[in-house]
């Protein structure tokens, strides 16, 4: 991260750490070891877990919740609505939604919620609409437009998003078949003593 300028300064909390220009309002809850940075706002009722860091500009709204050990990049906003597993990748500037029919003024609106599964990876600018269950491990290319839900270690690329194959927790492509293998583990994954 580089050193901080004496000027910007890093406020410490009990358990994890805040950059003072960051915004985090009481009720709420971020686990022990996790780091947020300038500009991020943390909403009253958002549940952030452990060891996570928080780039640049990162909302996180009443009613997100985000597990351990989850990495997200700058500008990213983590509406109401998105539950993000452990071990997850944001990647920078990829959208939330939790509205399937957007409106100014909409009086019957209902929040539609999105799921995303231990260890998947969603990449720089990438979509995910809303109503959707990204599966354990999978990968989101960068800039693709994620509009149905996607299966555990499913690859997808595109607007829309579309199968391209099957990635090992590593991340490393492991088939480009339709179907998955029935090993997803790469080779190096595979290999004795891994």
């Amino acid at each position: 991260m580089g050193s901080l300028s004496g000027r910007t300064k890093l406020n410490t909390q009990p358990s994890f750490f805040a950059h003072a220009l960051a915004v985090i309002e009481p009720g709420a809850v971020i686990g022990e070891g996790t780091r947020v940075w300038h500009h991020s706002h943390i909403r009253s009722g958002a549940r952030i877990g452990s060891n996570c860091n928080l780039g640049k500009n990162v909302f996180v709204d009443d009613g997100a919740t985000i597990g351990d050990w989850v990495k997200i990049q700058n500008n990213v906003s983590v509406y109401s609505g998105v539950s993000i597993g452990d071990e997850v990748f944001v990647g920078p500037s990829a959208v939330f939604t939790n509205d399937r029919f957007p409106r100014a003024r909409n009086p019957s609106w209902e929040e539609t919620p999105t799921f995303v599964r231990r260890g998947a990876s969603i990449g720089a600018n990438a979509t995910i609409v809303c109503g959707v269950e990204l599966g354990e491990w999978c990968a989101v290319g960068a800039g693709s437009v994620v509009t149905r839900s996607l299966a555990a270690h499913e690859l997808v690329v595109g607007n829309p998003a579309r199968q391209m194959g099957w990635v090992c927790t590593c991340g490393q492509i492991v088939s480009r078949d339709q179907e998955p293998p029935a090993d997803l583990r790469c080779a190096d994954c595979r290999a004795p003593g891994s």
